[in-house]
């Protein structure tokens, strides 16, 4: 049983997103989930969106503090650029004006370019090593049904699917019973021990194991985030927007240490 010193509540727990992606693979998934193309940016659009990831991960207390902000601030510097008249090139005086996108169109398709090379590199790394065969697929093959492969789940795609959990939850007439907050360490034991009766989960079941109150979901979240940190799971999808599935794995030598343990200190 884990000392209750070390015991982490949704408040005092912070998740350093550097660990995980950057506020230009931030920028990047919601252009793809919104379909457009990266050298046309809706600039509307995609603040807003991204101010509401903002929002969402200050709820999560996720460390949002410097790039992230620093982004947000850029993307309605620019809103606010294309907001005003553009001159008539017609006009003496009327050169070409840089669209306000340019810069920031420039970046991410560098990024771009960069997470396509870091990506090939690992998936070549992966295959010679076969560190994590998919046993899926041939459960499915004996089933007869098509097999679709899976890739695994980015920070904003699990991000993108938990705000679904939310707001169909919030659809739910509210349940009134007595408050019991779980920690987050407790949260982990018990997905844990979900996941050893089965090869895997859905991403939302464990949502619907609680009392179904937003800080339980929150709670559940950030136990999720803490499991991949650990390295205990890998989370995989099905295609571009598919089902989410949560596969428990075997921790490996060199995987983190817990929060407040006392090896990191």
């Amino acid at each position: 049983m884990p000392d209750p010193a070390f015991e982490s509540s949704p408040d005092a727990y912070h998740v350093t997103l550097a660990a995980f992606e950057g506020p230009l693979d931030l920028l990047l998934h919601l252009i793809r989930r919104s379909e457009v193309n990266v050298c046309d940016i809706p600039i509307a659009l995609i603040t807003q969106q991204y101010l509401a990831y903002i929002e969402l991960m200050q709820e999560l207390n996720l460390d949002v503090a410097g790039e992230f902000l620093v982004m947000a601030s850029t993307l309605i510097h620019i809103k606010s650029r294309m907001l005003l008249p553009r001159p008539d090139p017609a006009q003496e005086d009327g050169g070409l004006e840089e669209d306000p996108r340019e810069a920031l169109v420039r970046r991410l398709l560098e990024h771009q370019k960069f997470k396509a090379a870091a990506g090939l590199l690992h998936d070549r790394e992966t295959l010679r090593g076969a560190q994590f065969p998919r046993a899926d697929a041939s459960v499915v093959d004996a089933a007869g049904e098509p097999y679709e492969p899976e890739i695994e789940v980015d920070l904003f795609s699990l991000l993108a699917a938990f705000r679904g959990v939310l707001e169909r939850a919030s659809r739910r007439p509210p349940m009134v019973l007595p408050p019991d907050q779980i920690s987050i360490e407790d949260r982990i034991q018990q997905v844990l021990g979900r996941l050893s009766e089965t090869e895997a989960c859905g991403f939302e079941d464990l949502f619907a194991d609680g009392d179904g109150s937003r800080p339980f979901m929150i709670v559940t979240f950030l136990a999720l985030l803490e499991m991949i940190r650990l390295k205990l799971v890998r989370i995989f999808q099905a295609g571009g927007f598919g089902a989410i599935r949560v596969y428990k794995r075997a921790r490996p030598a060199d995987a983190p240490h817990p929060i407040g343990d006392p090896q990191n200190t």
